[in-house]
């Protein structure tokens, strides 16, 4: 019976990409996943997909979504073990262009969300010993033309991610990262708001630089995201695991 039975398990920006594949493979080893994003119709798509699985319409940068997604998880299951923060904002800014709105957007969702999420959820994942794993990038330790405002904030994830592992350690919380590199999803066209052809260019530059010469598929990146959060690895805290290629390498 896999460790990961009957507990539960909160993941934000869970209806596509790496959070929709990370809920699955939760759902999968029996665990009750909730999963949250701000479009409803991907939401309901993705929850169908499995019966361990539920949606809820929430935007990871509200401060008041956060701790309702967090009041639905006890309130439909009455725990919480696993909090995966892998709802993220980004976006190609050079620093000529960068206006108070667009770096305000970026850190509300990948820096406060995050945080606010933990707080929420900090009591309960204390009660049961559970763990965190929050979703960086390669860009969160490798810096990048046009992405200073994006990988800034994810090198503050991965910053926050060992501080907590610090102080939760009492309490018996783990606290890890996953930081993946490009990976196969609509993050180019959605998040970046890229044309489809931009994205495809931006797509054959990164297989050019990824050692491994390919993008990532979500699942590789869920099972790390799913391997962390097993209680079988509790001696496992304050770690970022680059899953990327070896971009971070080149």
């Amino acid at each position: 019976m896999s460790s990961l039975n009957q507990k539960t398990v909160l993941v934000t920006g869970g209806s596509s990409g790496i959070g929709r594949a990370a809920a699955r493979r939760f759902a999968s080893l029996g665990a009750n996943v909730v999963i949250t994003g701000r479009r409803a119709a991907a939401l309901e798509a993705s929850a169908a997909e499995h019966p361990g699985m539920i949606g809820l319409v929430a935007d990871a940068a509200d401060p008041e979504d956060a701790a309702r997604a967090v009041d639905m998880a006890i309130e439909r299951f009455g725990r919480l073990d696993v909090l995966v923060n892998n709802a993220g904002a980004g976006a190609i800014l050079p620093l000529a262009e960068a206006t108070a709105a667009q770096i305000e957007r970026i850190f509300a969702v990948n820096v406060v969300g995050p945080s606010l999420l933990a707080t929420a959820a900090l009591p309960h994942l204390a009660a049961v010993r559970g763990t965190i794993v929050n979703i960086s990038s390669t860009y969160g330790h490798r810096p990048a033309v046009g992405l200073a405002h994006y990988a800034a904030s994810k090198a503050a994830l991965e910053q926050l991610t060992r501080c907590w592992a610090l102080e939760l350690a009492p309490q018996g919380i783990r606290v890890n990262a996953v930081a993946p590199g490009p990976t196969e999803s609509a993050a180019l066209t959605g998040m970046m708001n890229l044309s489809a052809a931009q994205a495809e260019t931006v797509r054959e530059q990164e297989r050019q630089r990824i050692p491994l010469g390919r993008r990532g598929e979500p699942d590789e990146v869920a099972a790390w995201v799913v391997q962390l959060a097993n209680p079988a690895f509790d001696w496992v805290t304050g770690q970022v695991i680059a899953v990327d290629g070896g971009l971070g390498l080149a």
